[in-house]
């Protein structure tokens, strides 16, 4: 029997969705939607506007205004690139750093739930082809 990768794309979606919805109170408790949390999560491995638009696969609109939501709630600072003047670099507070690890926290132990219903080899088994997935295309 065939598997189909549509299919299989909307069970993955509808997997995350699940976790993150688990998670919503939580995120609510902590000062962050569930798309800001996203950025802070992200914004140290990408901390300059458009590189986290790339890397959350958002429009640089979107980032504005998440970037500025999170800025008045005092989880995120706007400096000056040293290197470049022009540019701006996005720097999480203690209270972001703070709110990121437990919003983290939390979305691992939800997701960690959905783990347990599988055997550790399956876990590993996923984890591989998760990353064989990610790779870009040849």
């Amino acid at each position: 029997m065939a598997v189909d990768g549509a299919q299989l794309w909307t069970l993955n979606h509808r997997l995350l969705s699940v976790v993150m919805d688990a998670c919503s109170a939580e995120l609510a408790e902590l000062g962050l939607e569930t798309k800001e949390f996203f950025v802070l999560a992200e914004a140290a491995a990408s901390p300059y506007p458009a590189e986290l638009a790339a890397a959350l696969m958002i429009p640089k609109a979107s980032v504005t205004v998440y970037v500025r939501n999170l800025v008045a709630k005092g989880f995120m600072r706007r400096e000056i690139d040293d290197e470049d003047l022009r540019r701006h670099r996005l720097t999480l507070t203690a209270e972001g750093e703070t709110a990121r690890d437990r919003a983290l926290s939390a979305l691992a132990g939800e997701f960690d739930r959905r783990l347990a219903k599988i055997t550790p080899r399956d876990r590993t088994e996923l984890q591989r082809i998760l990353l064989e997935m990610l790779k870009s295309p040849d």
